[in-house]
């Protein structure tokens, strides 16, 4: 990054990121509806929502790839469309892959990305090892990319991503399809990466993911953001707690709900595990009513326990269904068709 854009980043030190009503429609689907977002340059931002809910659209936008059709958005004060030019040079992004050449190494490919990037080619090696070792991949740096498997391709995108080190980074589900131990250390690497000075905007679709590096999360559904805070300030908007409870016969699975939604006044969600029912709950105190009322509905209970409330909680609460129910709206946006700005 020159001089110029080093300032260009100074000059605009507290937001990395400013949209207000950003919009982008394909046809009659409104995959981005309005979306508002502020990012404090040095933090983590998580954009969380389930497959279809316009998070990657959204990056899109911000990333200069695609264009709005309503909204504004700037990157370190900068206008994504009026100034792509300057706002490409301030931004990383993962989410393509990064290879120029299919039948080339690791190790080629990173050395190529970064002799574009302007590296002498001591550097550009000096980087590529660097970065193979941060992320696990030196056993298979001389491997061709095509005979990469879809983790090690995925960390390999945020390797590439990385050769500059951008004061923003955005991850577009960063960690989809990884295994735990690779997951963990792609974790520690977003965390270093702000520690050494980049601001993250991170999207996915994992509950635990958001909990446990965003400063801030949106939630995303249906092209809009619909709550905005921490993560502890999403918790508490949906109570101090949340029931979780099984019935012994499954057929009583949609009376008991019906029957949790009744007495907690809240709406509640039927998880793949049969007939285990979970819902917000703002007074514990309410658990004795409930149990009268299954009771009295002739329903037996096989377990019932109340639980701090988590990010799930949160987005229940907020869209009235599990970030898990929304198969069919992803489905249908998963073939969206993208556009790039010119």
């Amino acid at each position: 990054m020159n001089n110029q854009h080093r300032k260009s980043v100074s000059d605009n030190e507290e937001w990395a990121v400013e949209a207000h009503g950003l919009i982008k429609t394909f046809g009659s689907n409104h995959a981005v509806d309005g979306v508002d977002l502020k990012v404090r340059t040095g933090s983590i931002y998580g954009v969380l929502g389930p497959n279809g809910a316009g998070k990657t659209t959204t990056i899109r936008m911000l990333a200069t790839l695609l264009r709005p059709d309503g909204g504004s958005a700037r990157i370190f004060g900068h206008d994504v469309v009026k100034e792509s030019q300057i706002v490409r040079q301030l931004i990383g992004v993962t989410g393509q892959y990064a290879s120029v050449d299919e039948s080339l190494s690791a190790t080629e490919n990173l050395i190529i990305f970064s002799r574009l990037l302007g590296l002498t080619r001591s550097e550009a090696r000096r980087k590529a090892s660097d970065l193979l070792e941060e992320f696990g991949l030196t056993e298979a740096a001389s491997r061709p990319l095509k005979n990469f498997s879809g983790g090690m391709r995925r960390r390999l995108d945020l390797a590439a991503s990385l050769i500059a080190q951008p004061p923003l980074i955005f991850l577009d589900e960063p960690t989809t399809g990884l295994d735990p131990r690779t997951r963990s250390q792609m974790w520690d690497t977003i965390r270093r990466l702000v520690n050494t000075g980049s601001t993250v905007l991170l999207t996915t679709q994992y509950l635990d993911e958001a909990d446990q590096l965003a400063d801030r999360i949106a939630v995303i559904d249906r092209g809009r953001v619909v709550a905005e805070g921490t993560a502890d300030e999403l918790k508490s908007s949906v109570g101090n707690s949340s029931l979780h409870l099984r019935v012994q016969s499954s057929q009583d699975t949609q009376a008991a709900r019906q029957i949790v939604e009744q007495v907690l006044q809240v709406r509640s969600s039927i998880s793949a595990e049969a007939g285990k029912i979970t819902a917000p709950m703002a007074d514990a105190d309410r658990v004795t009513d409930l149990l009268i009322a299954l009771r009295n509905g002739g329903i037996h209970l096989a377990e019932i326990s109340v639980q701090k409330p988590t990010l799930d909680e949160v987005f229940l609460t907020i869209t009235g269904k599990g970030v898990q129910e929304n198969d069919s709206h992803a489905a249908e946006q998963s073939n969206t068709p993208e556009e790039v700005s010119v």
